[in-house]
């Protein structure tokens, strides 16, 4: 007991300092309407040497890990097996595939643009499911190396700078596109970053829009189990050679909590207001995970990361648009 305690008092600066740049991302978005994860990140990057205080690294390391992993797992609770099912299996089949073959896409071009398989994995991953929550949960898994959390806060603020850019011009372009009110909502499901954008630009368009948006979106958030279950077994196969080193866990914990919860729901299981508690916890989890990551990064760090890697990110990100596109017009056409 005497242990846990002096556990709680050692993390509790570093996670009340993440949880008040959370606070403060939250009030400025909702007043002024400035990404929350972005705020969080660039507030935290401002308070790095707080990272650097005794008192506040503890902390700081466990929101940026484990109250990361505890936010992505409730994400569980948002999807079900149903939403699949209201779609038809012709858009799942779009969905799915639209997020396989960019992270493809990002893995095999990205040596053009200078990077390894961690950044492009990074990317592309974040690109084709969820923007900066996938972003985070990849960088979870991915073998650590001294420039780990630059990587992930440039991809951070790259994912979420082009979601906010997509959420006013993609549904300008589903207009130019000829897209009816559903289409227009898988277009922007299918292919905007992150879940707020998503749901901007969809219920910018219409009420019905917005709905099919989100439940698209939320396919492509579903699809974050599977890939960092075959991510977590290549790399546990051909990454980490070193025997006397500890092998990574075949799936991790939080992926399995992301599974159960999924299917619990699919099932029924939670009411309502259990599934808005849930939904408001990890947003407020991935909220206060990413202000921790902020605080661990430099801004030179970031900075380092270098143009190639926006170019990156802007080539994926045009990826699945013109891809998503190219199916509607031929599904519209059939």
């Amino acid at each position: 007991m005497t242990n846990k305690i002096e556990t709680v008092k050692a993390l509790f600066p570093g996670v009340l300092i993440s949880g008040l740049i959370a606070l403060a991302a939250q009030f400025i978005s909702e007043h002024y309407g400035a990404p929350a994860m972005l705020m969080a990140l660039l507030f935290g990057i401002a308070l790095n040497f707080l990272s650097e205080d005794g008192k506040c690294a503890d902390g700081i390391a466990f929101s940026a890990k484990t109250v990361l992993r505890f936010g992505v797992a409730l994400l569980g609770m948002r999807i079900s097996f149903e939403m699949a099912s209201e779609l038809g299996w012709p858009i799942v089949t779009l969905v799915v595939g639209g997020v396989i073959a960019t992270i493809l896409f990002g893995m095999s071009i990205a040596r053009l643009f200078g990077h390894g398989p961690r950044f492009a994995f990074l990317s592309a991953g974040s690109v084709a499911i969820c923007g900066a929550s996938a972003a985070m949960a990849i960088s979870a898994i991915l073998p650590k190396d001294e420039r780990t959390e630059e990587r992930l806060v440039f991809t951070v603020v790259g994912v979420t700078l082009l979601s906010t850019i997509a959420m006013i011009v993609y549904p300008i372009l589903a207009d130019l596109f000829g897209f009816g009110t559903q289409f227009a909502g898988i277009f922007i499901g299918a292919t905007i970053h992150d879940v707020a954008q998503v749901v901007g630009a969809g219920f910018s368009v219409s009420e019905e829009t917005g709905e099919v948006a989100t439940i698209v979106k939320l396919i492509r958030v579903a699809m974050l189990a599977p890939v960092i279950l075959v991510a977590s077994l290549i790399i546990r196969r051909y990454v980490v050679q070193d025997a006397a080193a500890e092998r990574p866990p075949i799936v991790p914990s939080f992926v399995v909590a992301f599974v159960v919860l999924v299917t619990l729901n699919s099932f029924g299981v939670f009411p309502a207001p259990v599934i808005a508690l849930a939904t408001e916890t990890s947003r407020w989890a991935l909220l206060t995970a990413i202000a921790a990551v902020g605080l661990k990064t430099s801004l030179r760090d970031v900075i380092d990361v270098g143009g190639a890697a926006i170019a990156l990110l802007i080539v994926e990100t045009a990826f699945i648009g013109a891809l998503t596109v190219s199916v509607l017009f031929w599904l519209q056409s059939a």
